[in-house]
């Protein structure tokens, strides 16, 4: 029975490694979206280009400016969505298969591997998710025909939430490192 036990926990231990594919699998989605966003920012400022052409009328340099301020928020939208992608990945792989040893001596690596569990690697994606959502946002409202009051008082109240996520999670993560730091100046630490 020890052997066994020695066998099927060994292999349980090892299926951990099926996490590579979500890895590699995530790292070339990332990639994908790199790749997708800078070809939009070459073909962007090729179109850009066109800016400063005399023949343009008022009303063609308008929709230009525009869909260049569209295609702009569009092409931060999909570098942020590759961060995501990548964050993923680095955190999945050091979560659960091991340590990524260049990265720890690296000074970059305090910024984005700080991920010791599920929580933080989920921290990490909600505040990368929530920039992206506050940016399709940003890319909506630019695009909006406000037609009735209604969609004005709707476009107010989507701000207004977005602050108010922004605010929450501002006060989650700093509530946090002050309750961490109150518990550590406990009497009970200075030993009194």
């Amino acid at each position: 029975m020890n052997l066994f036990e020695k066998l099927f926990e060994g292999a349980l231990w090892n299926s951990r490694f099926v996490i590579l594919f979500a890895v590699l699998g995530s790292l070339l989605a990332g990639f994908t979206i790199f790749y997708m966003a800078t070809v939009d920012v070459v073909y962007l400022f090729n179109h850009a280009l066109h800016y400063a052409d005399a023949e343009l009328t008022a009303e063609a340099r308008k929709a230009l400016h525009d869909s260049t301020v569209t295609h702009i928020v569009e092409v931060v939208d999909g570098y942020l969505l590759a961060t995501v992608m990548l964050i993923f990945s680095l955190g999945l792989y050091e979560l659960f298969i091991s340590d990524i040893d260049q990265a720890h001596g690296s000074k970059a690596s305090s910024k984005i591997l700080v991920i010791s569990n599920l929580d933080d690697l989920k921290s990490r994606l909600a505040k990368v998710i929530l920039m992206i959502l506050i940016v399709t946002l940003f890319e909506e409202a630019l695009n909006m025909e406000l037609t009735s009051p209604l969609d004005l008082v709707y476009l107010g109240a989507s701000i207004s939430l977005v602050a108010l996520a922004l605010y929450l999670s501002h006060a989650a993560e700093h509530g946090l490192s002050t309750n961490d730091e109150s518990a550590e100046d406990t009497p009970e630490k200075h030993g009194h």
